[in-house]
């Protein structure tokens, strides 16, 4: 029996087109986050174990790939199957997100930083889900985040450097989400949950769009708090918007004045934006400190990227406290809904030709071609040219020549355009 040929489960080999496709995405998101004042970094894929197991990361680091130590004996993999302490075997894990390796890197490298850095960060990170449409086990992270300022313009350029990245992908429409975890913490607070319990709680609430108020409540029932009551705040909490500040409803007990102040002021910020404030919204994350954010779509019912405040994380690296904030859109996520024609590209041509035509002919006619800005490609002409075309088609070429031994120069090519 044959060996399987196929990557490992949840990871993806990429043809010619779709990699095409994906890099030209990566292009534009690149470009407008350059022009939002943000600096590209490069961070390695590992990450010493303890750092990624630091309980930064909430449910993520249960998912992280460990590396095993170099020289483990089989009495060290023994004696760790017998205590149950796996991680004592791997001193290295692949990163699962890109915001832990960044707070590593401005502790390491922050003399040769500026006093505020925007940095942006496009990479592959690896977590061992369970492999479904949508969730892969390896995929690529977009983030952009601001080190170093507290206040909220830095909220203010994530939030527009954002929008304005997925207008220029097609995406535009967008709906902003916002909420703060102060909010968070007085709702759960006004529930009577306590504190070693508010994770759990807020992992539960984060499943609302998928389990609904019912399911929400049932599962915070097992936490002690009282399902009949939940249920009817969850469904008067999802439709709340901006219903307190317009004097539809009257602020609750619970409500943090100050953080809804803080919204608000974000809201009159951006007056060409569509902001929705969402008391639910958590952000699953466990490093969250302050305002969350989330960018949804009406025709996709899933966010298309996510961020927040985390103003604690560089802290537990530096030894002093350092505000950040930072957001990052969902690749992989947008990438299949674009139907982008990067018209800034060079023409693509594939030159068909018989199979006497002489080499230095044909790297000839290609030299020249590509000394005028086109992209060509040699193809042997063959018996089914109809499948040839429909393949450098769907390889994103625009046109195609025969050439023929009496083929003296560009000039002299005839090319008949590809439909698309």
């Amino acid at each position: 029996m044959a060996a399987s040929v196929t990557p490992p489960r949840g990871m993806r080999d990429f043809l010619p087109a779709e990699k095409a496709r994906r890099e030209h995405a990566l292009g534009v998101i690149r470009g407008v986050y350059a022009a939002h004042g943000f600096d590209e970094i490069e961070t390695p894929v590992m990450e010493d174990s303890s750092r990624l197991h630091a309980g930064l990361g909430g449910d993520n680091e249960k998912l992280a790939f460990a590396v095993m130590k170099r020289g483990l004996t089989p009495d060290d993999l023994a004696a760790a199957a017998a205590s149950g302490d796996a991680l004592s075997l791997a001193d290295l894990g692949l990163r699962y997100d890109l915001t832990v390796p960044l707070a590593r890197f401005y502790a390491t490298h922050r003399a040769a930083l500026p006093p505020v850095f925007r940095a942006i960060q496009i990479a592959p990170v690896w977590r061992a889900e369970r492999p479904q449409k949508g969730r892969y086990r390896q995929f690529v992270q977009c983030d952009i985040d601001i080190i170093g300022d507290a206040g909220q313009l830095a909220e203010l350029e994530l939030l527009t450097a954002t929008v304005a990245t997925l207008d220029a992908l097609g995406l535009g429409g967008c709906t902003i989400r916002i909420n703060d975890r102060r909010i968070l913490a007085g709702i759960l607070g006004s529930w009577g949950v306590p504190d070693e319990l508010r994770e759990r709680a807020l992992i539960t609430i984060d499943k609302l769009d998928k389990i609904g108020t019912g399911g929400v409540a049932a599962e915070l029932a097992e936490l002690g708090v009282e399902q009949a009551d939940v249920a009817a705040e969850l469904e008067a909490l999802t439709a709340a918007n901006w219903r307190l500040h317009d004097g539809v409803v009257p602020p609750p007990a619970w409500l943090d004045q100050a953080a809804y102040a803080d919204l608000l002021a974000l809201r009159a910020a951006l007056p060409d934006a569509a902001i929705e404030f969402d008391p639910t919204l958590v952000r699953g994350m466990g490093y969250y400190t302050g305002t969350i954010f989330e960018i949804a779509h009406p025709e996709f019912g899933y966010s298309l990227g996510g961020g927040g405040r985390y103003d604690h994380m560089i802290g537990r690296f530096l030894g002093q406290e350092v505000p950040a904030c930072g957001f990052s859109i969902g690749f992989e996520r947008i990438v299949d809904l674009l139907a982008i024609r990067d018209h800034s590209r060079p023409r693509a041509v594939v030159l068909v030709h018989d199979p006497d035509v002489p080499a230095s002919t044909l790297l000839g006619l290609k030299d020249e071609l590509i000394a005028g800005g086109t992209r060509v490609r040699l193809e042997r002409r063959v018996k089914n040219v109809r499948g040839l075309l429909d393949r450098v088609t769907a390889d994103g070429f625009d046109a195609w020549a025969p050439v023929t031994p009496d083929t003296t120069d560009a000039a002299s090519l005839s090319f008949r355009e590809l439909a698309a």
